[in-house]
């Protein structure tokens, strides 16, 4: 199932419930646990400024968009072998595309 346009209401609420207590998504916000993802569509992983990846996220040299979110984000862990992120995943494909229309929406 690829991705596809989704509830950005929804998205916002999982980003609060799920994301936030590791991620900022605004121009100019601190990295956290997580990076900053203020201008992730588009960004190869591994690239925001002061923020310390691991090996294996800065060299898996993917770009970010729609579809390679929605890949990611069912299992970061699987996606990204040696990823730090603790994230375990959304396995329903209908909470990713709402997650991933909020994020187009609030990091651009």
């Amino acid at each position: 199932m690829p991705y596809a346009a989704g509830d950005s209401a929804k998205g916002a609420s999982l980003f609060k419930t799920r994301c936030a207590q590791c991620h900022t998504l605004g121009a100019g916000e601190p990295n956290k646990v997580g990076p900053n993802l203020h201008g992730l569509f588009g960004r190869k992983t591994g690239q925001v400024e002061g923020f310390s990846y691991t090996a294996a996220n800065i060299n898996k040299g993917v770009t970010w968009d729609e579809e390679t979110l929605f890949e990611y984000l069912e299992n970061p862990k699987k996606y990204i072998p040696g990823t730090k992120m603790a994230f375990a995943g959304l396995k329903k494909g209908g909470d990713r595309n709402d997650l991933i229309t909020y994020l187009k929406e609030s990091t651009a």
